[in-house]
């Protein structure tokens, strides 16, 4: 590609003007202007504020690098905003009482946030080059200057790792902050005993890193993706407190280690494999420059040592930086089209090669898999699911002859599309690209019909935790309170498959009390227990017995719920071995049968629930809705060899695409 000199500050020029709604001085395509120059153009009556920080480094010669660095935030400066607003602080509050609420699930927080501020209305946004004052990008840089010059890693790390990974005042779009001070005064006396270490490589950002990891007072995380606001990044402050989704941990290290002077990363994926969300971690380099990525705060483990990097599947992985990839932007701007919202202001670069366990290094879509009806885009997305919709993870050009996308990695379905008016336009139907072997398979719909028998609407496979840790579980029959003579009814062996499993019983004596103990180190996770006589629809009822104690410590999931008539409550004994849950009822009683379900998200087939199961012929149609009766749904003449997906109108959000094959619903 021929690079257009001079053509890229102009067309930020103009985009800078669009952003800030006012206007700016015209300027001739053939003018030649440096990037700095062309985001002081477009910073306003702020101009004089960003030049005083040029001026500023511009008089000692010594300062030159500091120069550079702020020429570097300048020049990327216009392309980011911030929201502001009490009310948005107030919300806010939210990471606050969650880190300390008992008891209280994430939604109950989220309506006493509501209750107390009120509806949340759009707040204001501000634009950085036309805020930020000379003040602040000077101690900014100062202090990025001082622990990359102080520490003893900092003679590892590049000026070009340090400008773009080190440097950088903020992540997102979370409020401006003076946050290195803060983060530096509060963790730096951690790494004391490091620096004079004599045993560990102190010249290494790695080793610096995960001492640093070891040594944090609080690393208990909790996870939630409710929140009262899609907030994006919250910042410096709300950050601390280690609560919600897997960005906002991330972002908490990213302060934490920039400001100590180890340079770092978010990596991230727009869509999982197997899951309807992203994910985001972090990401650092040893003094050899090798990848280090961490679900923080565990520890740092090499790229291609980590278990993730074998066993996630995600198409595409991108890593943010601070500035704008303009050579991507040049690429796509140069097809005279709107391209998907993700690609028009790229601040990311592709990094799918550094993960590429699994992968094609040319994904080819032939001729005759493609749809003969025109498209009018040059562009084509690669696309992965996420519920029924499809996200655009990569992109090519669009030539009938030859499409192909570069480094795909494997596992994923996929399909492509267009982006025409502000919608999707599908290239082709679904496929699945092959881990085991190289091939590519297609899911047309053909004329062939099935019945299907469908068991849940998520993949169930990623909840395996929770169902092995039945086996080997007991349930056990006794006529002693404290079970010393006690006999076995049953032993699970393999893993429960649906909402529901029965059993008989194998014993045909009559027992008082009734229990489920269950296996070494499974701490005793399960849902629910049901005993029953024979011939009797009703279980047995009785006085609820058992261990006390849940590893949440909240009260929420006790050997109570295992009795209580709700298969989304759960038993998570607080110790790993010796739990259980059971029944006095009050009266001796022979059991015929037991009904168990494991400790689940809630995507099974629930009975009294509304489904509808859609198939993919180009887009969604419907196959039909069907109120459950039990744990399981028959749907009749459904295609053969389509992709599907199971929609549950009464509750839930998670659901994911599926084929069936050989009787069984496959999540690939």
């Amino acid at each position: 590609m021929v690079k257009r000199v001079g053509y890229f500050p102009f067309v930020l020029i103009l985009l800078f003007a669009f952003m800030g709604g006012q206007l700016v001085e015209s300027l001739s395509k053939d003018e030649k202007i440096t990037s700095v120059e062309a985001s002081l153009r477009s910073s306003g009556v702020n101009r004089k504020e960003l030049e005083k920080v040029l001026h500023h480094y511009q008089k000692n010669p010594a300062d030159s690098l500091k120069y550079k660095a702020a020429c570097f935030l300048i020049e990327n400066m216009p392309f980011y905003t911030y929201s502001y607003g009490e009310q948005l602080e107030n919300y806010k509050s939210y990471y606050t009482w969650l880190k300390k609420s008992k008891g209280k699930t994430p939604q109950q927080v989220v309506d006493s946030i509501k209750k107390i501020y009120g509806p949340m209305k759009e707040p204001s946004k501000k634009r950085d080059i036309m805020e930020i004052d000379s003040a602040y990008l000077c101690r900014n840089i100062d202090w990025a200057f001082k622990v990359w010059q102080e520490q003893p890693w900092g003679k590892n790390i590049s000026f070009e790792t340090f400008c773009e990974y080190l440097l950088p005042y903020r992540i997102g779009d979370e409020p401006l902050t003076y946050w290195r001070e803060t983060y530096y005064e509060k963790y730096n006396s951690l790494l004391d005993s490091l620096r004079m270490s004599d045993s560990l490589d102190i010249e290494d950002p790695v080793v610096a890193a995960n001492y640093l990891i070891s040594k944090l007072p609080d690393k208990s995380y909790y996870y939630t993706s409710v929140t009262p606001y899609p907030f994006g990044h919250i910042g410096p402050e709300y950050v601390q407190y280690l609560s919600g989704t897997c960005r906002e941990v991330t972002d908490f290290a990213v302060y934490l280690f920039r400001a100590l002077g180890i340079p770092c990363a978010i990596d991230f994926v727009p869509a999982r494999s197997y899951i309807n969300a992203g994910h985001f971690w972090l990401t650092t380099w040893n003094k050899d420059g090798e990848e280090y990525m961490t679900d923080f705060p565990q520890k740092l483990r090499p790229v291609r040592k980590n278990w993730w990097y074998r066993w996630d599947d995600s198409s595409k992985v991108y890593r943010y930086t601070f500035s704008v990839n303009r050579g991507l932007y040049e690429q796509m701007a140069k097809y005279g089209e709107e391209v998907y919202p993700f690609w028009r202001l790229p601040k990311f670069t592709d990094v799918t090669y550094g993960y590429g366990y699994n992968f094609k290094k040319e994904l080819v879509i032939p001729l005759d898999k493609q749809y003969k009806t025109k498209r009018n885009g040059k562009i084509a997305y690669l696309c992965v699911s996420a519920r029924d919709r499809w996200t655009p993870v990569d992109w090519t050009v669009y030539d009938a002859g030859h499409l192909a996308f570069q480094y795909v990695r494997k596992g994923s379905f996929m399909r492509v599309a267009t982006y025409e008016n502000g919608e999707l336009c599908f290239l082709t139907d679904p496929f699945y690209a092959d881990k085991q072997n190289d091939e590519i398979h297609y899911y047309p719909v053909g004329k062939e019909r099935q019945d299907v028998v469908l068991y849940a609407k998520c993949n169930i496979e990623i909840e395996n935790r929770f169902r092995n840790k039945m086996i080997g579980g007991v349930f056990e029959g006794s006529n002693h309170p404290d079970f010393l003579e006690k006999d076995t009814l049953f032993i699970i062996q393999g893993k429960p498959n649906r909402l529901n499993t029965t059993v008989k019983s194998w014993s045909d004596k009559e027992y008082r009390y009734l229990r489920y103990f269950g296996p070494a180190k499974g701490f005793c996770n399960i849902s629910e227990v049901a005993f029953y006589e024979k011939n009797d629809t009703a279980a047995l009822s009785g006085k609820i017995i058992g261990t006390p104690g849940c590893s949440q410590h909240d009260g929420t999931h006790e050997y109570t719920n295992v009795f209580d008539g709700k298969t989304w409550t759960s038993f998570d004994y607080f110790k790993p071995t010796g739990g259980w849950a059971g029944l006095d009822l009050g009266r001796k009683v022979r059991v015929d049968r037991i009904v168990y379900t494991p400790r689940n998200r809630d995507n099974y087939v629930r009975p009294d629930d509304l489904y509808e199961l859609f198939y993919c012929d180009r887009d969604w149609k419907s196959a039909g809705k069907i109120k459950a009766a039990a744990d399981s749904l028959v749907f009749r003449d459904i295609p053969v060899n389509t992709l599907l997906l199971l929609r549950n109108h009464t509750r839930g959000l998670d659901e994911r695409i599926f084929i069936y094959e050989n009787g069984s619903q496959l999540w690939k």
